[in-house]
């Protein structure tokens, strides 16, 4: 698996907000839409980040992968939290919130900011606080095709 850092010439790096979205008091990842990251890439090249409300996307913090569905509301796309597997992710009440517990250990809150790096887009993300560095395991996943397979063994 070839690994690659956040500051390599093919990671863009975008600060994100954390915000409040809902009932909720937990902070979660405001994404800007696309049309607003030309204020927001901190180096490599972005246009897009190929997130739609609904994906399930793979998402690194602390050396470890998790899944967070992306979710939207008024103001836009968001990351409410990541999970162990794709089943937790779809059904976030049942598993612990990987995002939630990472953003407390490193004493995060609404209106501060992290930085989030396109690895591989529509795939795989990466979380860090700014001006720390991260490597990434950076593996695609299953073609969508085997992909839908698996979600539909899954249940």
């Amino acid at each position: 698996m070839p690994r690659v850092p956040s500051d390599d010439e093919g990671v863009a790096s975008i600060r994100v907000s954390l915000a409040r979205s809902g009932g909720t008091r937990r902070p979660c990842v405001r994404i800007p839409n696309d049309d607003a990251l030309d204020g927001r890439v901190e180096s490599g090249t972005c246009e897009s980040l190929s997130l739609a409300a609904g994906d399930i996307v793979r998402v690194a913090f602390d050396r470890e992968e998790h899944y967070a569905p992306v979710r939207s509301d008024g103001e836009g796309r968001l990351l409410r939290g990541a999970f162990d597997n794709r089943r937790l992710a779809r059904e976030p009440g049942e598993g612990a919130n990987r995002l939630a517990e990472w953003l407390d250990e490193n004493g995060r809150e609404p209106g501060e900011v992290v930085v989030l790096d396109v690895v591989v887009p529509g795939e795989l993300y990466g979380l860090r606080i700014p001006g720390e560095r991260a490597m990434y395991e950076a593996t695609r996943g299953p073609r969508s095709s085997l992909s839908d397979i698996a979600r539909d063994l899954d249940g």
